[in-house]
């Protein structure tokens, strides 16, 4: 009877140990995926700031020239489904995209191209700039490192930190875990979101948009593909065009005309003094 009672308890304790590694080994499978998932998530799109930008990657020869933007604040439009959105790129904070994208634009790489990724559960973005429109596309380089990211800070609500990226937000996409894979996609954060950093650091925040946010509301709203959180809109997003003031014509000032003098004792036209 003794034995049996001993029996009876390897065998309990043997149940133990085991559900024990099964419960560990669901748990650790558990972490692998969320942490996959917030890998492949923003796998190429949308934290901390590394130091100031150089050419780097690939073909680092075509990399357009730092000095392109650096130091000044560059405004513009970007017209998205003939929705003007007045933006404005800050060359001071972060100088080697906003070269990047001002050198693009004079060459006119954005116009006619379509927004690709749009999400709309967790992180709030439209991601655009790339011109085969499918996410795998660029300008034929890639530079890096990250420039101006924002620092992680808790997430409200929750024990985790993440990079905060407030509605409006105009910031560079890349591959995970790659700094110098930056090209010419960039995304737009039309809703306030945290994005978590992964081993390279956060996303190069470029630019904001200035007014005219709340134009895309149509388009977003009308939802994703295969009504999935993260995918190519369910209608098309497209630019038309990124120009940037500088960019404008300058209208010629007429040169100015000669108006017959009034006659004695006319009454038209203004007369200096008066009573």
């Amino acid at each position: 009877m003794f034995e049996a009672k001993q029996e009876l308890e390897v065998i309990k304790q043997v149940r133990r140990s085991r559900d024990n590694r099964m419960a560990l080994l669901v748990s650790i499978a558990t972490l692998v995926v969320v942490v996959a998932l917030q890998s492949v998530y923003f796998g190429f799109g949308p934290g901390h700031q590394v130091a100031i930008a150089s050419a780097s990657a690939s073909n680092a020869k075509l990399v357009p020239p730092i000095s392109a933007g650096k130091g000044k604040i560059w405004p513009g439009t970007l017209t998205i489904n003939n929705a003007a959105l007045r933006i404005s790129v800050d060359g001071k904070v972060a100088p080697q995209a906003a070269s990047n994208v001002i050198v693009l634009a004079t060459k006119k790489f954005f116009n006619d191209t379509k927004c690709h990724r749009l999400t709309n559960s967790g992180v709030y973005i439209l991601q655009c700039g790339d011109p085969t429109g499918t996410g795998s596309g660029g300008p034929g380089y890639t530079f890096g490192p990250i420039e101006n990211a924002p620092n992680q800070v808790m997430v409200p609500g929750t024990n985790r930190k993440a990079g905060f990226y407030p509605a409006g937000t105009i910031a560079m996409a890349r591959q995970s875990n790659k700094a110098d894979s930056q090209g010419s996609q960039f995304f737009i954060v039309y809703k306030d979101s945290y994005f978590p950093n992964d081993t390279a650091g956060g996303y190069t925040v470029f630019g904001h948009i200035v007014s005219g946010l709340n134009l895309l509301t149509p388009f977003i709203d009308a939802g994703i593909a295969n009504k999935s959180n993260d995918g190519s809109p369910a209608k098309e997003i497209k630019i038309n065009s990124l120009v940037f003031d500088f960019m404008k014509p300058v209208k010629p000032v007429p040169a100015p005309t000669k108006s017959a003098q009034p006659h004695k004792g006319s009454t038209s036209g203004p007369t200096p003094g008066g009573n």
